[in-house]
């Protein structure tokens, strides 16, 4: 079967450095305290400029729209044009009392709306590049989002260490503003869907990538772990280190390339001989070959569904009859009560470190993006090894296997232990990440792939419902406990009502999860139809006589 090509893996490569700093908004919660204390905020409006950035994925499905008239480089462009407006704004006016509170809402708002259109390339070019290998994909690509906050806080710490010094914010809005913009200006010739006709198998490169991902994984995870213990590299080796594994996956696509030049070589020289040999043999005009056309038809068709995986379709669904589909809306809140309150927890990281006295909140953030990215990788691995022995995993079960041990670390949160609280913060940020990973999976898997661009930005505006919320009960009962003008609140009873009610919500959204794998395993994760050898199928479709 055609399997992807060079161009194709140049293009996963594009989006795996998209991915990896398409996350600005998560670096919020390491200069959030800073934001309050210079814009002479409360914490429920504090909340509300976190909420701000969910926000901008209310209208995130125009991304999916303007993908189905645009150049997708042109789309990334525009997400990345948000972003720069966005944060440049406040980057330049941060300071100045003219940038009020409602400016930077609506400027958060809009960079917001920019990752949205970001995303969108991304999904579509590993759905349309890579075939029945496109989950695979789809999980390797969003893997790095989960990089997104571990990069910009090493970038911070290492490139612009004066300045994070003296402005934490401003360090921090520059980086969001300036290097999503510099990444796509370096990427924009890769984002282009080319057809499958490669035939050389590309499964060594597979497992090449997943080698580079599980090195940077964990030179990510060190780096952090270092930063915690206060040994290890310095920051900007660190940084330097995960620059170079980064950079890396680009060898795959070069490889591939020489590959294919040396292939078309090789058929050069083959056909060359064969032209000779046929010019010396005069019974070769006597030869005649007979084809059915009809199966050979029949097998070329099967060819381009592949010898292995064939997956059942299901019935494609778009527009307003998604909203009329019950398991449309089983999927939105238990989408909602994990993946998405996993966001909020982790959007309200600065507040729970500085609530217990946590020197360093960045750590913790370094900490969960990390272990974040171990959590949207593990997709991957299961699709990709599943996908060989002839299986496909249920998407929705396997979105209801991560609410359970995600339920149970936020009662692991109520103890004030800060063991506990970065076992937690390791745990949910890994369960966030593999839910959110699944998910683009889920939406093409229960509503179908030809409207998948917008589908998955209606499933996505579950966020902002959620992070309005969640994070506004959050900052309610933290508001509550603040004591004095500076509206702190200190000790671990801050979060503990938070804690329990987040931690009963997720484990509904798994009883909600649950209930929806249950309607879909029909078709979704059945058992494989494994198809005969397509040579042995041509085989019979050529008879030859003389």
């Amino acid at each position: 079967m055609p399997s992807p090509s060079s161009a194709h893996w140049l293009s996963l490569v594009g989006s795996i450095w998209l991915q990896t700093i398409n996350g600005p908004n998560a670096d919020f919660p390491v200069y959030s305290s800073q934001l309050k204390d210079l814009k002479h905020i409360t914490q429920v409006q504090l909340n509300f400029l976190a909420f701000a950035s969910d926000a901008g994925k209310l209208f995130g499905w125009f991304s999916g729209v303007a993908a189905l008239y645009l150049p997708l480089w042109l789309v990334a462009f525009i997400g990345a044009a948000f972003g720069l407006v966005g944060y440049g704004v406040q980057y330049l006016f941060l300071d100045s009392a003219g940038l009020r509170y409602w400016h930077l809402f609506l400027l958060t708002s809009l960079a917001g709306n920019g990752i949205c259109w970001i995303n969108t390339v991304c999904y579509l070019l590993c759905i349309r590049n890579f075939g029945s290998s496109s989950r695979v994909a789809v999980s390797l690509a969003t893997s790095y989002l989960g990089l997104s906050a571990k990069v910009y806080t090493s970038l911070a710490d290492s490139a612009l260490p004066g300045l994070a010094a003296s402005s934490k914010a401003k360090t921090y809005l520059l980086l969001n503003a300036v290097v999503p913009m510099l990444v796509t200006v370096v990427v924009a010739p890769s984002l282009r869907v080319v057809d499958l006709t490669s035939e050389a198998s590309t499964d060594a490169a597979f497992l090449v990538m997943f080698a580079i991902t599980l090195a940077t994984g964990a030179c990510a995870v060190v780096g952090s772990i270092g930063s915690t213990s206060g040994s290890g590299l310095s920051s900007r080796e660190h940084v330097i280190s995960l620059g170079v594994l980064l950079a890396t996956p680009v060898l795959i696509p070069l490889a591939l390339r020489v590959r294919e030049s040396l292939h078309k070589i090789r058929e050069t020289k083959r056909e060359n001989r064969i032209h000779d040999l046929g010019t010396d043999d005069a019974d070769a005009a006597g030869a005649v070959v007979v084809i059915d056309v009809a199966a050979a038809a029949a097998a070329a068709e099967s060819i381009k569904e592949g010898d292995g995986v064939a997956e059942k379709p299901q019935e494609e669904i778009g527009g307003l009859r998604l909203l009329r589909k019950l398991d449309f809306w089983l999927y939105f809140f238990s989408y909602m009560f994990s993946g998405t309150l996993g966001l909020v927890f982790l959007n309200n990281l600065g507040q729970i470190a500085e609530s217990r006295r946590l020197g360093q909140t960045s750590t913790l953030v370094s900490l969960s993006s990390s272990f974040g990215f171990f959590g949207r990788l593990l997709p991957s691995f299961l699709d990709y090894y599943s996908a060989k022995s002839g299986y496909s995993i249920s998407r929705t079960g396997s979105m209801a296997s991560l609410m359970a041990p995600m339920s149970g670390a936020f009662f692991l949160l109520l103890n004030s232990s800060d063991l506990f609280l970065y076992l937690s913060t390791a745990v949910i940020g890994t369960c966030t990440g593999a839910i959110t990973s699944v998910a683009v999976s889920a939406t093409s898997e229960l509503f179908g792939t030809e409207n998948f661009g917008v589908n998955h930005n209606v499933v996505v505006s579950n966020i902002p419902v959620g992070s309005l919320c969640f994070g506004y009960f959050a900052a309610y009962l933290y508001q509550r406990g603040a004591r004095g003008s500076t509206h702190q609140c200190i000790g671990a009873a801050c979060y503990r009502e938070t804690f329990v009610v987040w931690g009963a919500t997720c484990a509904v959204g798994t009883l909600l999860c649950a209930v929806l794998y249950a309607r879909s395993r029909s078709f979704a994760g059945k058992l494989a139809v494994r198809t005969p050898s397509c040579l042995a199928r041509l085989a019979n479709c050529l008879v030859v006589s003389s």
